[in-house]
């Protein structure tokens, strides 16, 4: 068994943005002692840890100095250089590993990975060149997704192409980095799964989300999804079993396309806490956060149970500022703000969870108090 990291230890993060900070939150209230990495001086995680180190997350110094005060470190985003991972992991426990997020950093690294461990990705294509155009558009065809395989989130780095002579153009403005080409699915919904695995191989996964996108970004996620049960526990196995196949420490999310044909498809997967997930933190025993720092402490997983069906809404720059008595005025909301200085169109500003004896009923609060938000 793993030597377990307890309560007084102290834990890092790179990473200072909402994920880190609600992560700090759940680290604090257990009580653990945090240090966080991130260059931005107003980070959100930063301004609540017990130490902000204001630096690139290249900066040798300054992760010899994250290495030195921590005694487990781990990332609140994707895009952190695997280098830095690996050459914190010569100095103290690091989760996820490095190897786990050179994967997730690349969406054709990420298919392949995910085939191999029996789930089904869209059909896609690698373009690496603008030698592969043709060959591309003749196996995917249209409609289709370019999309960049690094650095996309939030509909970042992503065109639709409707006609074969689409393409050439479409990835010269991608400037020449390496894509993948997707088939445009006929799509039914989409939804994901949370897991958890902690440094033993013990693992849970949290009950499925049916998630809305508004203009590429996560804006409701709705729990429990409402899809076959069938479905849900498929979904379920196949985030478990990637998990595994990553030997992965930590909380890892998988998203999955479902067809008008009921066909599950994986998309892609990030290996930290997810938007998706927020829903864990009024609507679980155990939120996805606290779920973090329990298992890359090598704790027992803390109980996923859903204690109430839920609606998450995402608010963004677009909207602020919110008219928050008007939110307030519902005693089934629970508010989440995420304390960034600077608001701006399609930045990530907070959440709020509607808890309700249904879904259906949780939808119609929800879909009220966003509209009341943005009269």
């Amino acid at each position: 068994m793993t030597k377990q990291v307890l309560p007084g230890a102290t834990l890092g993060i790179l990473g200072g943005g909402q994920l880190g900070r609600m992560f700090c939150v759940a680290a604090r209230t257990i009580g653990y002692h945090l240090v966080v990495l991130d260059p931005d001086p107003e980070s959100p995680a930063g301004r609540i840890a017990d130490h902000h180190i204001k630096a690139d997350y290249t900066d040798q110094s300054a992760l010899d100095e994250l290495a030195a005060q921590c005694d487990v470190v781990t990332t609140e985003f994707e895009n952190v250089p695997a280098d830095s991972l690996r050459y914190l992991a010569k100095k103290t426990a690091v989760y996820p590993s490095a190897a786990s997020l050179e994967i997730a950093q690349n969406r054709h690294i990420e298919k392949q990975f995910a085939a191999k461990a029996g789930l089904n990705p869209v059909p896609y294509c690698s373009i690496l060149s603008e030698a592969d155009v043709a060959g591309a558009i003749e196996q995917i065809g249209t409609p289709a997704i370019l999309k960049s395989a690094t650095l996309g989130y939030d509909g970042k780095g992503q065109q639709v192409i409707n006609q074969p002579d689409e393409l050439l153009p479409a990835y010269q403005s991608m400037a020449g980095v390496e894509c993948v080409l997707e088939k445009k699915i006929d799509l039914a919904l989409e939804v994901s799964a949370i897991v958890a695995r902690n440094t033993d191989g013990q693992s849970v996964c949290y009950p499925i989300s049916e998630n809305q996108h508004r203009n590429g970004i996560l804006h409701m996620s709705i729990v429990p999804a409402r899809v076959e049960e069938s479905l849900a526990e498929k979904a379920k196995q196949q985030a478990t079993a990637l998990a595994d196949a990553l030997d992965y420490t930590g909380i890892l999310a998988v998203e999955f396309f479902i067809s008008t044909q009921g066909e599950l498809l994986f998309n892609e997967m990030a290996p930290r806490p997810h938007n998706s997930g927020h829903y864990t933190k009024d609507a679980c025993v155990t939120s996805q956060f606290e779920q973090q720092v329990r298992m890359m402490c090598g704790l027992q997983p803390g109980d996923i149970r859903l204690t109430s069906p839920v609606v998450m809404v995402n608010m963004l720059g677009d909207l602020w500022q919110p008219d928050w008595t008007s939110l307030l005025s519902h005693p089934e909301i629970k508010l989440h703000l995420y304390g960034k200085k600077e608001a701006r169109p399609g930045r990530k500003m907070g959440h709020f969870n509607v808890l309700a004896t249904d879904v259906e009923q949780a939808l119609v609060v929800a879909e009220k108090a966003f509209a009341e938000l943005t009269d």
